[in-house]
This record gives C-alpha cells, sequence and structure tokens, in this order.
C-alpha cells in the first residue's frame, strides 16, 4: 500500500498553498486560487449531503475539459464518493449507459451537454448539478435539495463561523484501499468496461510522479488532454494539483495554431500530450527545412550540422514556450524517423507508457536518462515479466503488476479473469521486449486500440460492429489513415446485395452508411471514407479477423 494518502495529498496541497493560483479557462473567466477551490469543493459537500449522496455512491462528471469539471471531480473524490468521468465526446446514448451501468446517483454536467440528455433514461440519478454555474438542473428537484442551494451561503456561513481559511481544509477520511474512480474504457455497451480505480492506484501515479518529474508550487502546466481520460486525469491535473501548480485548461482541443498560441502565453514548466502532435509539427514546420538540398548538404558538416541542429531545437523549444523542461509523450508509439529527429537534435522529450488499468502510468525514465525507442522503464512501484522464452530478445507479451493495479472491472468478473491472472499480472495485450534494466521497448499491439487526434482511444470493434448492423455490410475492418483520420475496409453481404439487385449501386448504398453512422458517432469515431472489399476478410481459427493484414492505399 501506497503510504502517502491520496486524499491527505490534496488537503494538505490546498492548505499549503492557499493564495496560489490554481486553475484557469483558457477561453473564458473562471479562475481559481487553491483556496477558491478548496472553498467551493466545501460548498458542493453541503449540498451532496443534503441531495442524501453517502460515501462509496458514485456521481458521473459529464462535460468539456474546464476548471468546474476539475473542481467538480475533487469535490466527488474528497467527500468519499466515486468519481465517474464520461468522455464529453460520448453521444448521449453511450453517456447514459454509463450513468446507468455505473450505478451513478448524480451528475455533474455542463448545460450544453445536458440537452441531449434525458432525466428519464439515467434510471439512478437523484440529482443533476451545473457545471457552468454549480445550480441545479434537475426538472423536479427534491424541495429539501432546493430550499438548501437558495440558503447555500446560509448553510456555509453557518458550518464554518470563524470563516474559510487554510486550516479549515479537512475532507473525510478515505483510505487508500478505497475505491474513488471508475474510469470507462469504452461508451459503446458491448465493449463498455469500467475500470475500477482505488484511491492508492492514483496515490501511486501521483506519489511517483511527485519524485520523478519536477515541478514547483507556482509553476505553470497547459492541459490539452481529456480529463475524463485517465492519463489527463492523473497528469494534467492530479499530479500538478498535489504539488501546487497553476493548470491552465485549454478546453476542446483546437486546431494546431490555436495550440501552438496558448503554449506562447502559458509558457508550461512541463509538458504532457500524445506523439501525433509532435508528428504534425515535424512534418509540417521541420522536414520542409531539412529535405532542402543546401540544408542537406551542411547537416553533413560536422561544425555546421550542430548549429543547425541547435537552432531546429531552440525554435522547437520557443515553440512550446520556451520555458518546459520535458515533453512527456504517452498513449501511442512516436514515428521512428520523428524520435530519431528529436533524439539527434537533442530535445527535452521522453516517452511512456500505460492503460486505465493502471490508473495509468506504467513505464516512465526522464529524457536525460531515457533510452531510444524505449517506452521508459517500469515504475519503482510496479514489477514486469515478458511472456517469452527470452524476455531481452524475443518480444512476448507484456504483463505487469503492482500497487496502481485496478481492482478489476465493474460488475464484469469474467472480462477481470481475462486480464488479471491467478498470479496477479495484468496482461496488457502489447507485445514488447525488455533489458536487464527494466526499460520497456514496445514491438508490437496485439490490441487494436488506435489513439484520436486528442488523446481519445478508439476501439476499432466498436464504430465496426455498428456498421454491421447498416444495410449490404457483412463484415468491416476501421483503419486509421497517415492524416489520423478512420477508414472502413467493408465486405458487402452478397445475399442482401443479389436480394436487392443494388450491384452498381454499392459505392452510392455505402456512402449513404457512412453518412448515417457519422450522424450517430463522437467526432473523433466518425469515418471518411468507406472501402469496398472484394473478397471476405482473412480469419484465424477463432473467427476474429486478421486485421494486420489489411492497409489502407496511400
Amino acid at each position: 500500500m501506497i503510504q502517502k494518502n491520496f486524499i491527505k495529498l490534496y488537503e494538505e496541497s490546498f492548505a499549503r498553498n492557499f493564495d496560489l493560483p490554481a486553475l484557469s479557462d483558457y477561453t473564458g473567466d473562471i479562475s481559481y486560487t487553491y483556496g477558491e477551490m478548496a472553498r467551493q469543493i466545501a460548498r458542493l459537500h453541503l449540498i451532496y449531503e443534503v441531495a442524501g449522496v453517502k460515501k462509496g455512491d458514485k456521481v458521473a462528471v459529464f462535460g468539456k475539459n474546464s476548471s468546474n469539471w476539475c473542481v467538480g471531480f475533487m469535490s466527488i473524490i474528497t467527500y468519499g464518493g466515486v468519481a465517474v468521468p464520461v468522455l464529453s465526446d460520448f453521444k448521449p446514448a453511450d453517456a447514459h449507459t454509463i450513468i446507468n451501468h455505473s450505478d451513478s446517483v448524480m451528475l455533474l454536467v455542463d448545460n450544453q451537454t445536458m440537452q441531449g440528455l434525458s432525466e428519464a433514461e439515467m434510471q439512478e440519478v437523484k440529482t443533476i448539478l451545473s457545471l457552468d454555474n454549480w445550480g441545479i438542473l434537475s426538472s423536479t428537484p427534491d424541495p429539501a435539495l432546493k430550499k438548501a442551494y437558495e440558503n447555500l451561503d446560509e448553510l456555509f456561513y453557518k458550518k464554518f463561523t470563524k470563516g474559510f481559511g487554510p486550516e479549515q481544509v479537512k475532507y473525510p477520511e478515505v483510505k487508500n484501499s478505497e475505491v474513488v474512480e471508475i474510469n470507462y474504457t469504452s461508451g459503446t455497451t458491448g465493449f463498455s468496461k469500467g475500470v475500477v480505480l482505488s484511491a492508492n492506484s492514483l496515490a501511486g501515479n501521483v506519489d511517483f510522479a511527485m519524485r520523478s518529474i519536477e515541478l514547483n508550487p507556482g509553476e505553470k502546466m497547459l492541459a490539452l488532454l481529456p480529463l475524463a481520460h485517465c492519463y489527463g486525469c492523473a497528469f494534467d491535473y492530479l499530479f500538478p494539483m498535489a504539488v501546487g501548480v497553476h493548470v491552465t485548461i485549454l478546453g476542446k482541443l483546437p486546431a494546431t495554431p490555436v495550440i501552438i498560441k496558448a503554449f506562447s502565453e502559458v509558457r508550461p514548466h512541463l509538458i504532457l500530450f500524445v506523439p501525433i502532435f509532435f508528428e504534425k509539427i515535424y512534418k509540417k514546420k521541420l522536414l520542409p527545412i531539412l529535405q532542402k538540398v543546401s540544408v542537406k548538404v551542411l547537416t553533413k558538416i560536422p561544425g555546421i550540422k550542430g548549429l543547425i541542429y541547435g537552432k531546429m531545437r531552440k525554435s522547437l523549444i520557443e515553440t512550446f514556450g520556451g520555458r518546459f523542461r520535458e515533453a512527456v509523450l504517452g498513449g501511442a508509439a512516436l514515428g521512428a524517423d520523428v524520435e530519431d529527429f528529436l533524439t539527434r537534435i537533442k530535445f527535452p522529450f521522453t516517452i511512456g507508457y500505460g492503460m486505465t488499468e493502471c490508473g495509468p502510468l506504467m513505464s516512465y525514465e526522464g529524457f536525460a536518462t531515457t533510452r531510444k525507442g524505449s517506452s521508459g522503464k517500469i515504475l519503482d512501484i510496479m514489477e514486469l515479466k515478458i511472456d517469452s522464452d527470452l524476455p531481452y530478445e524475443l518480444p512476448g507479451e507484456i504483463l505487469v503488476k503492482g500497487e496502481n493495479l485496478m481492482e478489476g472491472y465493474y460488475k464484469n468478473e469474467e472480462a477481470t479473469k481475462v486480464t488479471i491472472d491467478e498470479e496477479g499480472w495484468l496482461h496488457t495485450g502489447d507485445l514488447g521486449i525488455t533489458d536487464e534494466d527494466g526499460f520497456i521497448y514496445i514491438k508490437g499491439r496485439s490490441k487494436s486500440m488506435l489513439l484520436g487526434p486528442s488523446g481519445q482511444n478508439i476501439y476499432p470493434e466498436e464504430i465496426e460492429s455498428k456498421l454491421g448492423n447498416l444495410p449490404y455490410i457483412s463484415e468491416a475492418v476501421v483503419l486509421m489513415n497517415s492524416n489520423h483520420k478512420l477508414e472502413a475496409l467493408i465486405f458487402p453481404d452478397p445475399d442482401q446485395v443479389k436480394a436487392d439487385q443494388v450491384e452498381s449501386e454499392l459505392e452510392t448504398k455505402m456512402e449513404e452508411n457512412r453518412k448515417e453512422y457519422n450522424d450517430q458517432a463522437a467526432a473523433y469515431q466518425t469515418l471518411l471514407k468507406i472501402h469496398i472489399h472484394e473478397a471476405e476478410f482473412e480469419k484465424t481459427p477463432k473467427r476474429s479477423i486478421k486485421r494486420f493484414l489489411y492497409k489502407l492505399e496511400d
């Protein structure tokens, strides 16, 4: 068990950093000092108490990235509740599924998102609060709750008669062994798994980060990743909040120029992001320079090469604000050519590895001591095993166990047993090798998960399942093109096509299917194209499609 109590980390940090800035919305006028955040949390706790929320109850948080999202999440876990984040891109039907499956009794949601939801379809939810202004959104609120909300200032002053200062930041005891979050890996019923995370799992991640990555009170970060995703929540929010850092929330991920502008204005001391963004910068900004004949010639001259690389490194560092110590990339592999270039110019970056089931970090090493081609070193609170006779040479499945391992999948013992074996090893589904120092080298992903442009997990099976329910589609394989857009290969249903005599109209029918699917899909799950594949897809003995055989044509 991690020695540091997870909730105490924040009780102590909020009191210690009471007057420092904590959260700001990049677009908008909402901001909090640590003291103001603690004060709002205390007010929400009064509402939860009147609303009948008990310790261990589940409370869903559904909305775009914002300072209020962060305050809402923290208010749940410091009350003794279990937070259930819902990705803002999920469609209402998927959100309803998660909220119901998790047994959530309360929902925190922004007003715009609420417009697409149905109270009648959220079976256990008794109270709905606004993430915009903390107002009550329930159509028929409990009279006692309504009265308490109207007299909240009076209730607050009655409880805190001596005012609200650092000494008033006190939270109920939550042991590290207790569950504090259920993070759903997906939004569709057939594939949805609620990862049950204890306070110990999150404490393990935050404590490791505090020991391994330099951040100091009053320094700055720019939160770019989805906060409802484990990676973003743990390292764009929970880690810096335990330190006393000022986090600026970018909100919905905009176009690249806006992100670059935000970097130049915030000037963060640490960058956490996905590889795709760095690949775009490399391909659009740096590669054209490297491909110039004059530059190719000059980079072959030892002294001149160093000057050119130094200038590129300085330019790239300035692009991201100019004062960060390190850029930590995770969520997907970084292209080998991009990694090679960043290494050559000595850009301060490193690559980590994790998954939601570990809350999420499994391996990391700082850029000064990491090894090229690796995804860092297994955490010192975890154990690593490669399921291979020669783990230093022959790839095998990456297995891990340790302090930050999940408790299991919520109400899904079968899936839990498949993922965590009897000896306690988590089967990642990823293939790799290691070295004598515990560095992990990922050689292939046996799982088919894709990473969206903003860090979202995309599970092709979900989309393929939905496509299979549309007219004239027998089978489908969803792939990501070089521009990180999704496209699908489909094998038509020959019997249905023949029966309806639509052979000559098949392209048109597939375009109709694409539009119909996109109308119901989250933005990051939409399809750019559907291609017709003339033959049935090759399969394993278990009838799984051998998706590694299929690629998109350039």
